[in-house]
């Protein structure tokens, strides 16, 4: 990646990024993906005693459908007991593929569970943050949630992605496609609205001009 695409990039991730500090809640919800490394936060808040359970949530979706022959949530899991989680601690919500399912059928799976959960602390990485926010104040608006994030760079986040088999190009227009959802999805309902700054509607436009345009919505 040159020198100005970086830059760009620079400017939306911090953009998405909601620097909340977590505190107790009644579950972390680590949203399912490609990147294991919320897997990895999810563990770590666990371990504080943040939460006593932990529900992980996502089947195969747009970045993980036809590389993964599991579901996220399982994988997740997975990587969650390795670091010391209690399998009887972790829920699993393994058929959506996308955020909105996401939300909806985890709130489903506490209630088919008979868990009143008000509060959570979400987990999602950190270009993620703003959207999975918007769109929780839509589906699920009396839910009290904090969202965190792995503490990742955009170096670390582009060496996870080449992990699970995303080259740089793609990795970097999943973040500029999420950034473009937060307008888009807003105007279909989906996501509350959220005002974006001049300097980061510029960088977008950079970006797509720089032909990192694979994953965007009409």
């Amino acid at each position: 990646m040159d020198r100005l695409a970086y830059e760009n990039l620079e400017i939306i991730w911090d953009y998405m990024h909601l620097h909340m500090e977590p505190r107790p809640a009644d579950c972390i919800v680590g949203f399912g993906n490609y990147n294991t490394a919320i897997a990895l936060r999810a563990a770590e808040l666990y371990h504080q005693k943040l939460a006593p359970k932990i529900l992980f949530s996502g089947g195969l979706g747009r970045n993980t459908d036809g590389r993964w022959s599991g579901s996220e949530a399982a994988r997740f899991r997975d990587i969650a007991v390795g670091e010391g989680v209690s399998r009887e601690d972790i829920i699993l919500e393994d058929r959506s593929t996308n955020t909105a399912e996401n939300i909806l059928f985890t709130r489903k799976k506490f209630e088919a569970l008979g868990m009143e959960v008000k509060t959570i602390l979400g987990v999602h990485q950190p270009f993620m943050e703003r959207r999975i926010y918007a769109a929780l104040k839509i589906y699920w608006p009396e839910l009290d949630a904090v969202i965190t994030s792995p503490n990742t760079s955009i170096e670390g986040y582009l060496q996870v992605a080449a992990a699970q088999g995303l080259d740089e190009k793609t990795a970097v227009e999943v973040v500029v496609g999420d950034f473009q959802r937060i307008d888009v999805y807003a105007k279909k309902g989906y996501q509350i609205p959220q005002f974006v700054p001049g300097e980061v509607n510029e960088a977008f436009r950079t970006l797509v001009d720089l032909g990192y345009d694979g994953q965007l919505v009409s």
